[in-house]
C-alpha cells in the first residue's frame, strides 16, 4: 500500500510536480551560466593583468574584461542578485574596466 499527501487524487498535484521540475531544471540553467561568466571574467583579467601597460593589445583587452563584466553583472542580476560590490572586489576588477561598463 502506498502513501498519498491530501490532494494526491486531483489532477493539480502531477502539474505542481511538473512546475516543480520545471523550476528547479531553470534554476540550474541560470547556476551554470552564472559559473560560464564567471569563469569568462576571471579568464579576460588572468590576460589583462600579465600585459604591459604600453602593450597595444591593451585596449582590446580592457574592452573584451568590460564585456566579460558587464555580462556577468546581467546575469546575476537576472538570477536576483542586484549588489555587485563584493564581486568586485573578490574578482580585482581593475577601475579601467569598470569604467568601460556598458560602452560599445
Amino acid at each position: 500500500m502506498s502513501l498519498r499527501p491530501p490532494g494526491a487524487h486531483s489532477g493539480s498535484a502531477g502539474l505542481q510536480s511538473g512546475l516543480d521540475v520545471l523550476h528547479h531544471e531553470i534554476a540550474g540553467e541560470m547556476a551554470s551560466a552564472l559559473g560560464r561568466a564567471g569563469r569568462r571574467v576571471e579568464e579576460t583579467l588572468a590576460r589583462l593583468r600579465v600585459l604591459a601597460a604600453d602593450d597595444q593589445a591593451r585596449p582590446g583587452l580592457l574592452r573584451d574584461a568590460a564585456e566579460a563584466v558587464h555580462a556577468y553583472f546581467i546575469q546575476r542580476e537576472l538570477c536576483g542578485l542586484r549588489r555587485h560590490d563584493a564581486v568586485i572586489r573578490e574578482y580585482d576588477i581593475p577601475r579601467a574596466v569598470l569604467a568601460r561598463l556598458g560602452a560599445k
